[in-house]
């Protein structure tokens, strides 16, 4: 037979080897059936009762004062009037002023020339060995003379003077002849012949000022507002009235034992008398009647004492009642202590300064005489005749300048376009020869100025200038208007009794409390013949579906869990779920199995 717990064995199968050894009187006989004396426990009931913690009584509810809004229109500011001012008009007059006299402008005419062309000797005739120069064409090239640009008529364009280099004759090779040499004689001719000149001599003008009136004296009205005091005065604001106050009653709290099970017995197994000569130590046991003394519960209740002094005992409340006064507050309006009225203050008349151009002198004129100019004039008189030497005369560069736009003009603008110089230079064709000639005298034409017409002027008349000039001419004195300031009012309220406070009562239900005790409803404390499970029927599966019966209803088999061995902490919790249960303790009974719901 597989290993068991040979003391939890004894401890179930106690009372049937007893039986077989020493049947005794009533115990049941049932073939194939085990049978055991198993302690029998008091059985109690829970009885559930209410018990009053506190009496019933009433409380009182205070229905404070109410009060009504009343609304009351009063006087805040007296009624007035105020003055606005109407200002001074004026209009605007416009005059016509001289600004400048008339006076008269002379224009110059200049004097006039015609050219005069006269012919003069040059160079005297002579004889020369004639140089056949060498040839040259004309190799014409158009070159910029001056950029495009933009005339303004006030503000002209400006220009900077650009030079450059550039060729006028290639290089070539000559038989320079060593020409007849000539001496220089110097005459002086006329080139312009005398004239005057007019220069003009402006009209003088002296400033004349004096003073015109601007703006015609006004008067202006100034408001003097009108003037208030402020009265002060005591009003109601909320009428008298009082308010109760409520405070709980004093209770003392009051501790009482009641009984929950009454005093009772039960069986105690002790150890055997000493004595006891039987060779069974199970015949030896003393088995005793112990009381157990009665079970009670203490709980509290709540005893009413009374109120605190001032109070007032109103039910299961204190009250008390206080005066609360009337409450008063100033207000202010505003009394009319002067009407309002106005200042005047003149303005005077306001003056200005103008100046204008008063004629002191005409124009004139002033002739100034210009004398003739002469000139020195050169002609080349024969010294030595001619002769030839050959020499190179290298390439001939020459600086030209032109116009470059440096700033456009502004203002009105006219379109100047661009100027071109048609610019000739020699061209080496054909290198020089020599030839024998002779060369006749050399005249050149010469031109001079002379006088057609003297130098006059023109007289033309300048008017007289006028301005326009304008200033105020009142058209309306300052005057006043009156509007009347209706009374101010404003409107005021204050709370006016509508009900006095008062009090309620509510009653107020006792309060309970459930108390549940146990009352014994059959004896124990004695043993009992009782079918348990036989030896045979004793296993480990039996065992381990106890401990999981067990364990579902929350009891604890110790930490080895459900293991079919029964070991002390198993054997703990059956008898605990026995004595829960009424049922009998101390073996593995059917009644036991049944209530774990364990099928054997």
């Amino acid at each position: 037979m597989r290993k068991l717990n040979l003391i939890f064995s004894s401890l179930f199968l106690l009372a049937a080897f007893v039986a077989t050894a020493q049947p005794e009187a009533g115990m049941p006989s049932e073939p194939g059936k085990c049978y055991a004396k198993c302690l029998i426990q008091d059985q109690y009931e829970t009885v559930t009762e209410e018990v009053q913690t506190r009496a019933a009584s009433s409380r009182v509810e205070i229905v404070p004062a109410t009060f009504e809004t009343v609304t009351v229109e009063e006087l805040s500011k007296e009624a007035s009037s105020n003055l606005s001012v109407v200002p001074a008009s004026f209009e605007t007059v416009t005059v016509e002023e001289l600004a400048k006299e008339a006076s008269s402008i002379l224009s110059v005419v200049p004097a006039s020339f015609e050219t005069v062309t006269v012919e003069e000797l040059a160079k005297e005739a002579g004889s020369q060995i004639s140089v056949i120069p060498a040839k040259l064409e004309t190799a014409t090239v158009e070159e910029l003379a001056k950029e495009a640009y933009t005339v303004l008529k006030v503000v002209p364009a400006k220009f900077e003077t650009v030079t450059e280099e550039v060729l006028s004759q290639e290089a070539y090779s000559v038989l320079a002849a060593v020409p007849a040499t000539y001496e220089t004689v110097t005459e002086e001719i006329l080139q312009k012949e005398a004239y005057s000149t007019l220069s003009v001599v402006p009209a003088k003008y002296e400033t004349v000022t004096e003073e015109v009136l601007q703006k015609e004296a006004y008067s202006t009205l100034s408001v003097v507002p009108a003037k208030y005091e402020t009265v002060t005065e005591e009003v109601l604001v909320q009428e008298a009235s009082s308010t109760i106050e409520r405070k709980p009653a004093k209770y003392e709290t009051v501790t009482e034992t009641v009984q929950v099970a009454p005093a009772s017995t039960k069986w105690v197994k002790k150890k055997a008398d000493k004595n006891c000569l039987s060779a069974n130590p199970d015949d030896c046991l003393v088995w005793c009647l112990v009381e157990q003394p009665a079970q009670t519960r203490t709980y509290t209740r709540q005893v009413r004492v009374g109120c605190d002094e001032g109070y007032t005992d109103n039910g299961d409340d204190c009250t008390r009642t206080t005066e609360i006064p009337a409450r008063y507050e100033t207000r202010s309006y505003q009394k009319l202590v002067s009407p309002a009225t106005t200042n005047s203050t003149t303005v005077p008349a306001k003056y200005t300064t103008r100046s204008y151009q008063k004629l002191v002198s005409p124009a004139t004129t002033n002739s100034t005489t210009v004398p003739a100019k002469y000139g020195t004039r050169t002609y080349q008189k024969l010294a030595s005749p001619a002769s030839t030497t050959s020499t190179t005369v290298p390439a001939k560069y020459e600086t030209r300048s032109y116009q470059k736009l440096v700033s456009p003009a502004t203002t009105v603008v006219e379109e100047v376009p661009a100027k071109y110089v048609t610019r000739k230079y020699r061209k080496l064709v054909q290198d020089a020869t020599t030839t024998s000639s002779d060369i006749p005298a050399k005249y050149t034409t010469r031109s001079y100025q002379k006088l057609v017409q003297d130098a006059s002027t023109n007289s033309s008349e300048v008017p007289a200038q006028y301005a326009t000039r304008s200033y105020q001419k009142l058209t309306q004195d300052a005057t006043t208007n009156s509007t009347e300031v209706a009374a101010k009012y404003s409107t005021r309220s204050y709370k006016k009794l509508a009900n006095a406070a008062s009090t309620r009562s509510i009653d107020v239900p006792g309060q309970t409390k459930t108390i549940s005790r146990r009352q014994l409803v059959k004896a124990g404390g004695f043993t009992e013949w009782r079918e348990v499970v036989c030896e045979r029927d004793i296993t480990t599966n039996l065992y381990s579906r106890v401990q999981q019966a067990l364990l579902d209803r929350g009891y604890n088999i110790g930490a080895a869990g459900v293991d079919g061995v029964v070991g002390s902490a198993t054997k703990a919790a059956l008898v605990k779920f026995q004595k829960a249960n009424n049922l009998p303790v101390g073996q593995l009974d059917y009644e036991t199995l049944k209530a774990l719901g364990v099928k054997n």
